[in-house]
């Protein structure tokens, strides 16, 4: 394997650059694909310049002014032969730029042009001034734009790129996939798969590679999808190898704990507790996930699973990703486990002083037998006495590292604790067997008796004030309303803003309701606050982010509204619906909406008006492509992929796992290079 350092004009430092990245060798930049394309092989006359759409133009320089009264502004006005003339407008500029664009001088301009209040205008476009040769040449194929490497600039990225595609070798010895597999599928050789990836000829169509549609990109999606696939098989039985200590109980503690709730268990649940209970009588670590829809009881099935530990004389660890999540298990476990005589210790990382040293204590003597809390659970100083099963909630939310520490705080020699994943998330079939090829799956495919179903309706964003009524309707009924603020820019602070604007609103027209504020700039102990007052119902409406959506369980919230509804997935949609009906009381969940709606938009409102089954929601999901990500914002047990996108290839799952079989038992050395080439180092983590 050659280092980057061996291609010419890579050195020392732009290799270490390079090496923080992950980009060791010229085959990590082989697999360092673009993000997008950038046509650069024609000139577009200003005349048939289109709105939204990115472009490459060339003309003449008109005007120029800058100025400095609000904020810097540089403005240049281009113009060619059609007669039309478009306006570039920098907000970010120095003197030597403002002296170059002489008037008169040609430039070749590459942006996207929008409508302005005198015409078009291009904000920001790259550009190069031209000399007086009406020749300029053009480049013969598409412009690759590369995703950033800190500290190396994009001409030395590419450049370096380019440079090793120069060194790919023949066809055949990079080839890992079986013949006859790449003939069935249709699929080219790697060669020629990465050398139209990175250098595209003009003729390609571009859509086709940005959704992954293209047979050169699908072959490099199915390629990584395999890597990942074997990566996680292996993982899974490297560490059913290390072996685990059986649990095998009579199950006393859980048939009292059993006997005292005040419901009965579905079958769903009988049936993953049943499981859940062979996996942990084993000599091997149970790898499980249960995944189930909001309120179909996953922690019943957690607390009966972690009395098995505790009365086999060892110790449980729960973790959850955020303090409220937690302080829900918290207080659930305490009033479930407590009774029967089980100590349930509370951790996380604003437990302080004397509290946390005694903590930490109990958990090093073992006297804490279970232990919930946060990451905090996983920092250096936390020691268990004789951690037996680790269980992890809302899984998808944590990184790969984080669920390895937690699991090697109970290893010792070739032992390691047993393992139970939650997720709230309904994956589709498909997906599960790929995304988690680690983990034994349950499903609880069963609502508990006493749920009602949410009824969901959409509203446009016109029909405000009657929404407004129907929540003070709501309120005067003695129940509670959620009203969630969503946007699509990825920033706490413009959500935070939103939502204090609707707050305020919210508050004018209900003066007589108790109305919360809750977002993800409020620091941890004012959010804890205002959650509390919202389920011990001391305020009426709680206005959020979303925030709440996972983990809040407030019985006497009715009426869930949601606004901006259309920007979401129908994943986070269903999530948000699920913090309702939660009680006995008939449960609403208004979607409020900003009109016209997408074609995709209205297909993602007409699912959720028709079923509140979180597996149908999932499928759709999945069929529609949705921006809602199926497995949350860290692919699960997964590293981040280079070109491949789980829900967007599912149609590619069969081949992978018919691809893994037939590699592991014909040629394990090729699927050995396979990991390497796409996952590297992080194959150790894939199984966390």
């Amino acid at each position: 394997m050659q280092p980057v350092v061996s291609l010419p004009g890579c050195g020392a430092r732009t290799a270490e650059k390079l090496a923080a990245r992950g980009i060791v060798s010229v085959q990590d930049l082989w697999l360092h694909l673009p993000l997008r394309y950038e046509d650069r092989t024609r000139v577009v006359p200003i005349r048939s310049l289109v709105p939204g759409e990115p472009a490459q133009f060339e003309g003449r320089v008109e005007a120029v002014e800058s100025g400095f009264r609000f904020r810097p502004q540089l403005k240049v006005a281009v113009s060619d032969e059609s007669g039309a003339t478009v306006l570039l407008r920098f907000f970010h500029f120095h003197r030597a730029q403002v002296a170059a664009f002489a008037v008169g001088r040609r430039i070749r301009c590459y942006g996207e042009v929008r409508p302005g209040a005198h015409g078009l205008e291009c904000v920001h476009p790259s550009y190069r001034l031209l000399g007086d040769d009406r020749n300029e040449p053009l480049p013969d194929g598409l412009d690759p734009v590369y995703p950033a490497v800190e500290g190396v600039g994009a001409p030395t990225l590419a450049r370096l790129i380019g440079a090793a595609i120069a060194r790919l070798p023949d066809d055949a010895a990079p080839e890992l996939l079986p013949p006859e597999l790449r003939a069935r599928l249709g699929l080219p050789g790697l060669r020629e798969a990465l050398a139209v990836a990175h250098r595209p000829p003009p003729e390609t169509d571009l859509a086709a590679l940005a959704e992954g549609r293209h047979p050169a990109l699908r072959r490099l999606i199915l390629e990584e999808l395999l890597a990942h696939h074997i990566s996680l098989r292996r993982q899974r039985i490297a560490l059913k190898a290390e072996g685990a200590q059986p649990l095998r109980t009579h199950g006393r503690l859980a048939e009292r704990l059993l006997a005292t709730l005040p419901f009965s268990l579905t079958a769903a649940q009988r049936r993953v507790f049943a499981e859940c209970r062979a996996d942990l009588a084993e000599p091997s670590p149970m790898l499980r996930l249960v995944q189930g829809d909001v309120g179909s009881g996953k922690t019943v099935v957690a607390a009966l699973a972690a009395l098995l530990a505790v009365e086999a004389g060892r110790q449980v660890a729960l973790m959850a990703p955020t303090e409220l999540l937690a302080e829900q298990h918290l207080a659930n476990f305490r009033t479930w486990l407590e009774p029967l005589g089980v100590r349930v210790q509370w951790l996380a990382g604003k437990l302080a002083g004397r509290a946390r040293t005694a903590a930490l204590e109990a958990i090093a003597d073992g006297s804490a037998q279970v232990v919930v809390g946060t990451h905090a659970l996983m920092q250096a100083g936390v020691v268990f006495h004789d951690l037996a099963l680790a269980i992890v909630d809302e899984q998808h939310r944590f990184g790969v590292h984080q669920r390895l520490a937690l699991r090697d705080k109970g290893a010792s020699g070739s032992q390691v604790p047993h393992q139970l994943v939650m997720t709230a998330t309904p994956i589709p079939r498909t997906l599960a067997m790929t995304a988690y090829a680690d983990l034994d799956v349950s499903v609880l495919d069963e609502l508990p008796p006493g749920r009602t179903p949410v009824q969901t309706v959409a509203v446009s964003a016109e029909r405000r004030a009657e929404v407004v009524a129907r929540i003070r309707a709501a309120c005067a009924e003695g129940r509670q309303a959620y009203w969630v603020c969503t946007l699509i820019e990825d920033s706490d602070e413009v959500e935070a803003q939103a939502a204090q604007t609707t707050y305020e609103r919210l508050a004018a027209q209900l003066p007589e309701l108790r109305v919360g504020l809750v977002h993800g700039r409020l620091k941890a102990a004012a959010k804890q606050e205002v959650m509390r007052a919202f389920k011990a119902r001391e305020l009426d409406v709680l206005v959020a982010t979303t925030v709440i959506e996972v983990g809040v369980d407030v019985p006497n919230a009715s009426l869930m509204l949601i606004e901006n509804a259309e920007r979401l997935g129908l994943a986070q949609l269903h999530q948000l619906r699920g913090r309702v009906g939660r009680g006995a009381a008939a449960s609403s969940c208004v979607l409020l909406y900003q009109p016209p709606l997408s074609a995709m938009a209205r297909e993602r409102i007409e699912a959720m008006r028709a079923s509140s089954d979180g597996f149908f929601i999932a499928e759709k999901d999945l069929e529609l492509r949705g921006p809602g990500e199926l497995l949350g914002t860290r692919q699960t047990g997964l590293a981040a992929f280079r070109v491949a996108d789980l829900a967007r290839d599912a149609a590619l799952l069969p081949a992978v796992r018919e691809c893994a079989d037939l590699l592991l038992a014909e040629a394990p050395e090729r699927a050995d290079r396979l990991v390497a080439r796409w996952v590297g180092g992080a194959a150790r983590y894939a199984g966390a």
